[in-house]
């Protein structure tokens, strides 16, 4: 298991931790297999879209803001229950086939780290399985 520290400057925002990812896989030696990507975080996530437009992640938390508004009548007293809620909806893991020593994610994806409730250092977890 491998970790990497990620630190956001945000409340909200996605960052790119896809060259982590791929260094780790690449000096694993790992040719064909899984990696699972798992955040241990309840207002966290990780999800995997396009990394070549920076308007994509914008565009996701804008619609994220809409569905899950900070003005509502919250029960949980942290005051953070829309970064539970949105780290619910995109998730804590994601599992990449690895064939030929690489990830296999299409020309534009990237693995973005989400943040709901920062800033923040956190923690992402990877386990890669071997075939």
């Amino acid at each position: 298991m491998k970790i990497i520290q990620v630190r956001s400057h945000l409340k909200e925002e996605f960052l790119d931790i896809t060259s982590n990812i791929k260094d780790i896989v690449a000096s694993s030696g790992i040719k064909t297999g899984r990696c699972l990507i798992y955040v241990p975080h309840t207002t966290a996530a990780v999800t995997i879209n396009e990394n070549a437009d920076p308007s994509v992640r914008a565009d996701i938390i804008s619609a994220l803001n809409n569905i899950v508004p900070d003005s509502w009548p919250y029960k949980h007293l942290e005051g953070n229950s829309p970064a539970h809620i949105k780290a619910s909806l995109i998730g804590s893991t994601e599992t990449i086939i690895i064939e030929e020593g690489k990830l296999v994610l299409g020309t534009w994806q990237g693995i973005f780290f989400c943040e709901f409730d920062g800033p923040r250092i956190r923690k992402v977890y990877l386990k890669l399985f071997s075939d």
